[in-house]
C-alpha cells in the first residue's frame, strides 16, 4: 500500500493533526459498463475512523469534494476531499465532532454537524480523484477550516 498525507480532525476535540493515508491499487471503468478500466488507488480513510463498521470498506464512508469556497469564482488547481464515516458500529450516530464544532462557533447546527473523525486529503484536479491524489499539508489547514467554518456536514 502506498501512502499520502492527509489531515485528521479527531471527534474527540484533539488538535487536528497530520496522518498517513494508506491507498491501494484498484481499477475503475471508464464509463459504466464499459470493458475498459482505468488504474486508481483506493484511499483508505477508515483506518482513522473510531467506531465505523468493520469489513465494509469504503461502503462504511463517503466523501465530499471541496473544489472552490464561497465567493471564488476559479476552482482550485488542488481541491480537497473531505472524508467522513455514514456506518457505525453499532449502528448509533457518531459523536459529534468537537474540533470542527470549535471550528465553527455560533454557526454550529447540531442538524448539520459534522460526526466523527473526519479525514481530508488533496487532489490534483480534473478527472477521478481518486487517480490523482497527492499530499496534504498543515498549510492547507487554514482553508478547510475556512470551509469547515461556513459548511455543515452532507449528512448519511
Amino acid at each position: 500500500m502506498d501512502q499520502l498525507e492527509a489531515i485528521l480532525f479527531p471527534s474527540d476535540g484533539r488538535s487536528p493533526s497530520m496522518v498517513p493515508l494508506a491507498t491501494s491499487p484498484t481499477t475503475i471503468p471508464t464509463h459504466h459498463g464499459a470493458q475498459t478500466q482505468t488504474p486508481s488507488r483506493m484511499p483508505h480513510p477508515e483506518v482513522h475512523m473510531d467506531y465505523i463498521a468493520e469489513n465494509l470498506g469504503s461502503r462504511a464512508w463517503k466523501y465530499l469534494l471541496v473544489e472552490a469556497l464561497d465567493g471564488m469564482h476559479r476552482k482550485f488547481a488542488c481541491p480537497y476531499i473531505i472524508f467522513y464515516p455514514v456506518v457505525s458500529c453499532d449502528n448509533m450516530p457518531f459523536p459529534v465532532n468537537k474540533a470542527i464544532r470549535e471550528i465553527q462557533g455560533r454557526n454550529f447546527n447540531e442538524g448539520r454537524a459534522w460526526r466523527g473523525n473526519i479525514v481530508v486529503a488533496k487532489w490534483r484536479g480534473g478527472g477521478n480523484p481518486f487517480t490523482t491524489m497527492t499530499d496534504a499539508s498543515m498549510a492547507d489547514f487554514p482553508i478547510i477550516k475556512n470551509y469547515l467554518a461556513t459548511h455543515g456536514s452532507p449528512g448519511q
